[in-house]
């Protein structure tokens, strides 16, 4: 064992056998430490290293590079709330399963055109080693199941909510879109007034650059604790009714390009920008197709070529004109939901079936039989009774009023968790000079 070794060696059993001080006392022999997160501590060398990577996403954003003390301090704080989370996710009882981690990896090689082996390359490359890609993996699926038990899972939004919303939007110009950027400056929970202070102050230091000219991607990556804070902090395109009334009210009077003022919410302090505004048509109407089917699944009982005898014989019944469609699909077909209704499906919207399904359908004409017809569910004759162009507006608005809400409220309990765990968690920064 060489010198290095032995001495590492003997700071993890002196580790172990310390108090927390002396024992991070020893750990500072081999590197130095950034920051205490509870009993775990976070290294300066990890801290370059997440850093550097930062450096990296900038720079493939083209964003423009912010100082060096700024970036660093944000990169810190990202790591102490993320270390946090993970220590919430680990304690609560959720856990990654090493195939899931296995499928991100080759959907994430996958998102970028490369082979796993490729995206391995790829990360040698930039100095990140595989294992660590695949820690890092892990702790985000850990921190994402986490999030979803103890947030999303208990999020609802309520008939009378969507009521609300579209009348408090009757009339309010739903017909515009905004693409927005937005910088958060948040405030700790319980916070003294000299601290709301200090946040107040570091907000206004971002519109203060901004007045300036300042680059608005490179003030997010120095100052936002937003959760894109290193994607320039765009929130992208959202409809009117996706943005917070908070943001909306200002929006409204901006033109594109435009800074807002500060903007106070329970969770922190807002800047946002309107990088541009559109219209749409909020009319929408489809192609609806009512339609009935007889389905044979396989079984161990039943094979796949039986099942295709089974229909075929069913079609051939059916077009020699002696039986009725309705009439075979009560006795044969095996999908409970409309067997019983002659294989009846009333009006189905595009997308509301499998695909394969969805495309036999569609080539019919009105009156006409189908071919067999496999999807996942088995094997298919299909029959297309009549179209008709709907006015489906009413409950797309219902539908994006959902959405909208439930993102607006899964937004705001997604920050007041993050910021609950972070202040429960014991955290000492140690200077960065």
């Amino acid at each position: 064992m060489n010198s290095f070794s032995s001495k590492f060696l003997a700071c993890l059993v002196l580790a172990c056998c310390m108090p927390l001080s002396q024992s991070m006392a020893a750990i500072v022999e081999v590197d130095q430490i950034a920051a205490v997160v509870n009993d775990e501590v976070i290294t300066r060398s990890e801290l370059e290293q997440r850093y550097r990577t930062v450096m990296q996403q900038l720079r493939r954003q083209n964003i423009q590079m912010p100082p060096r003390d700024l970036l660093l301090k944000q990169t810190l704080d990202r790591m102490v709330t993320e270390r946090a989370l993970l220590q919430h996710a680990k304690t609560s009882g959720v856990r990654a399963d090493p195939a899931q981690v296995e499928r991100a990896v080759q959907r994430i090689a996958s998102q970028n055109g490369m082979s796993v082996e490729e995206l391995k390359a790829a990360l040698t490359r930039d100095g990140v080693s595989y294992e660590r890609f695949r820690e890092n993996i892990s702790n985000e699926i850990l921190i994402s199941r986490a999030r979803e038990r103890q947030v999303e899972s208990r999020l609802n939004v309520s008939d009378a909510e969507i009521d609300s919303h579209l009348q408090s939007q009757a009339g309010a110009a739903q017909d515009e879109e905004y693409d927005v950027s937005h910088i958060l400056v948040s405030i700790p929970e319980n916070a003294t007034p000299e601290q709301i202070q200090e946040r107040r102050a570091r907000a206004q230091t971002v519109i203060d650059e901004l007045g300036r000219g300042g680059d608005f991607a490179q003030l997010s990556a120095s100052y936002s604790d937003a959760p894109n804070a290193l994607d320039g902090g765009s929130l992208g395109w959202r409809a009117a009714g996706q943005v917070p009334t908070l943001f909306l009210d200002a929006l409204r009077g901006m033109n594109p390009g435009e800074v807002s003022e500060l903007i106070k919410s329970p969770n922190g302090f807002h800047v946002i920008r309107l990088n541009d505004k559109r219209g749409k048509d909020v009319t929408t109407v489809i192609t609806q197709t009512r339609a009935r089917h007889i389905l044979i699944k396989p079984s161990e009982i039943t094979s796949e070529s039986d099942a295709i005898n089974r229909l075929t014989q069913i079609r051939e019944r059916i077009l020699q004109g002696g039986e009725k469609f309705e009439t075979l699909a009560r006795q044969f077909s095996e999908d409970a939901g409309s067997a019983a209704k002659g294989g009846e499906l009333s009006w189905v919207n595009p997308g509301d079936t499998v695909p394969e399904f969805e495309r036999a359908m569609s080539a019919l004409q009105p009156g006409e039989l189908s071919q067999i017809v496999q999807t996942p569910f088995g094997w298919h004759l299909i029959e297309v009774l009549e179209r008709r162009q709907q006015d489906v507006t009413a409950e797309r608005q219902r539908l994006l009023a959902r959405q909208a809400i439930r993102e607006r409220k899964l937004d705001e309990a997604v920050e007041d968790w993050v910021r609950q765990i972070r202040d429960q968690a014991y955290v000492e920064l140690r200077p960065l000079d």
